[in-house]
């Protein structure tokens, strides 16, 4: 898959390179993001190289893991990180990201991942995005319900964070919640909305 460059009103979201792993190293450091996310810790130079310089590129090159670095379109460093991850050959990606801790509390993550999930339905053929955090991270929760996402409960064991599983919220994002046409037809469980019609992709 060719690596593409987003633009948002106040945002530009472009694949990592080599030159951003100074400031991938320096926003690992914070410890919130060492806690909630699944990023080594201790962080160390090695970890955000192999990040910038290894994985972004190959999870663009075979099309399973696409990751943008979100930046200020006014200039500046990285501000934060969103991916989606190929999850089924249904169609089912999942999102990933974590902000630096200067740039969170204005909205900076919410408008990123609007616009990668908007890219995602319309590019990727996505049927569906799901977003995962372990219970506890209401920032990240925050993020998601911000952005459209639908609480659907908890998954026991169902996220691995150093080495140790821990319950997961999970939450999803369907392209007719963005008011996109998906690319299958959804037929809802019976009285999930009230109706159990069909949804006719276009």
């Amino acid at each position: 898959m060719e690596p593409i460059t987003l633009t948002t009103e106040r945002l530009v979201l472009r694949p990592f390179t080599a030159e951003d792993t100074r400031a991938v190293h320096q926003a690992c450091q914070d410890p919130d993001i060492q806690r909630w996310t699944t990023v080594p810790s201790p962080y160390e130079w090695h970890h955000a190289a192999e990040f910038t310089e290894q994985v972004v590129p190959d999870g663009w090159r075979n099309g399973t893991m696409c990751t943008f670095a979100v930046l200020p379109r006014e200039g500046g460093e990285v501000a934060a990180s969103v991916a989606v991850t190929l999850r089924t050959f249904s169609g089912t990606w999942e999102v990933g990201y974590w902000t630096a801790e200067e740039h969170r509390g204005r909205g900076v993550m919410t408008e990123a991942v609007g616009a990668v999930a908007h890219w995602a339905f319309v590019r990727l053929g996505a049927t569906r995005l799901e977003w995962r955090a372990e219970v506890g991270n209401r920032g990240s929760r925050a993020v998601a319900e911000k952005a459209g996402f639908r609480m659907e409960g908890v998954l026991r064991a169902a996220l691995v964070n150093k080495d140790t599983l821990r319950d997961a919220w999970v939450g999803s994002l369907l392209p007719s919640d963005l008011g996109l046409a998906g690319t299958r037809s959804y037929l809802p469980a019976a009285g999930e909305d009230g109706r159990g019609s069909v949804s006719a992709a276009l």
